[in-house]
């Protein structure tokens, strides 16, 4: 909701600046962008811009007109780049990945270097389209057409001679017999539209012998004024002629400003009076303020005396109050430490007496003693075995050391037998 208001907002303002402006302030825009197209045109843009990048050529309203954001801002950036050149500053050619920002920034700062003025922020030229958009190229074009040295000249129309027509004495006898037809129809309609038929066809009649004859001598008339004066009295009540008003006459504005400034003149004339009575008597009133202020200062000279004093009296004690807390401070802090230690030497006592006198430790020495014991007893049966077990390996190797002398004795005693 919040954005839909500040949206319609804009919107308001934008319509009032319109309105401020003119009716014609919203087609603007496209005179400036014909008069671009042309300028460009001027100076080649289609052959030294267009090809170069292979893009199409403008169309009347491309830049008024918002169709694509994205290929009209590349335009932009690609016609101002060019254009800046033209003027004969150097400028480098933005690319489609470049920062937008930027080159935005860089243009206006050419553009402010030629002495355009800029005042309109630099987001009007992200969208690529619109007033701002084609005052910037439009200002451009006309540094790159004076930079080429182009001037425009007044247009030269062709002269025409006018085709004298002949009027021959058939011609103005058609005339006067259809002008003498003419009257007639009109005596019939309306007799208040009574015309000297006799004077008509005299003056006819004489101007067309004027014509055919070419006469240079000076005309006079030949007309009854009593009647002229007649028939203008007669016919002009018909000849009123209503002027209607306009508010977007020059004239009309011109006479209410001579208007307003009657009006401000007369209400000066009167306020002037009024506002110089009170200048004066708002000068008495701040001389009448002085002396008293000087009064009163005077006469409570002694009072600010006093409390000057105690202002120093109370400085003074206020920074004995200061040096006093700053020597309290340190001894809380160095209080606080020993009390920290004495926590510390608490903490480590009853350690040390839950120590002696817990029988925790004594307990773990008898489990570890009786465990010792038990793997001792478990080490000296193993011992038993393994010295058994060596005692029959090495009455196993005796016996068998005695049973094989015995083979070995035997077999040569019976040789000895035989």
């Amino acid at each position: 909701m919040a954005e839909e208001g500040a949206v319609g907002r804009r919107g308001e303002r934008a319509e009032e600046g319109l309105a401020e402006r003119g009716p014609g302030a919203a087609f603007h825009m496209f005179v400036l962008m014909e008069d671009l197209l042309d300028k460009l045109k001027l100076l080649s843009y289609e052959e030294e811009a267009l090809r170069r990048h292979n893009m199409r050529p403008l169309s009347r309203h491309y830049f008024a007109l918002p169709t694509n954001p994205g290929e009209q801002f590349f335009m932009f950036c690609t016609l101002a780049a060019w254009l800046i050149s033209k003027a004969g500053r150097p400028f480098e050619q933005p690319q489609e990945c470049d920062d937008p920002n930027a080159v935005i920034s860089s243009v206006l700062s050419q553009l402010r270097s030629f002495g355009r003025p800029v005042d309109f922020p630099p987001s009007k030229l992200k969208t690529g389209c619109g007033e701002q958009v084609c005052y910037v190229l439009d200002c451009l074009a006309e540094e790159a057409l004076k930079h080429t040295g182009f001037s425009w000249k007044r247009p030269a129309y062709p002269t025409e001679e006018p085709e004298e027509e002949e009027i021959t004495e058939d011609d103005a006898e058609l005339t006067l017999s259809r002008l003498e037809e003419d009257v007639a129809e009109e005596e019939s309609d309306n007799e208040e539209n009574y015309i000297d038929l006799n004077v008509l066809k005299a003056q006819t009649y004489r101007s067309n012998m004027n014509d055919t004859a070419k006469q240079e001598e000076i005309l006079q008339s030949t007309t009854d004024a009593a009647e002229w004066n007649l028939e203008v009295e007669r016919v002009l009540p018909q000849l009123k002629v209503t002027v209607r008003t306009d508010n977007k006459d020059w004239r009309i504005h011109v006479d209410q400003m001579h208007q307003h400034k009657d009006g401000i003149d007369s209400s000066l004339k009167e306020t002037r009076g009024y506002l110089d009575k009170l200048h004066n008597e708002i000068s008495r009133t701040l001389e009448k303020i002085n002396s008293r202020e000087k009064y009163i200062n005077n006469q409570l000279e002694h009072l600010v005396q006093e409390y000057r004093s105690a202002q120093a009296l109370l400085s003074e004690a206020k920074e004995k109050y200061q040096e006093g807390s700053g020597g309290v401070t340190e001894r809380i802090r160095v209080l606080s430490e020993i009390t920290e230690a004495l926590e510390k030497v608490k903490q480590e006592t009853e350690e040390k007496g839950s120590s002696m006198t817990d029988g925790a430790p004594l307990v773990k020495i008898k489990q570890a003693l009786t465990k010792l014991r038990q793997e001792t007893i478990q080490m000296d049966i193993q011992i038993g075995v393994m010295e058994h077990t060596l005692l029959q390996s090495k009455l196993k190797e005796k016996s068998n050391m005695t049973r094989d002398m015995h083979a070995t004795v035997i077999p040569e005693a019976t040789v000895g037998a035989y």
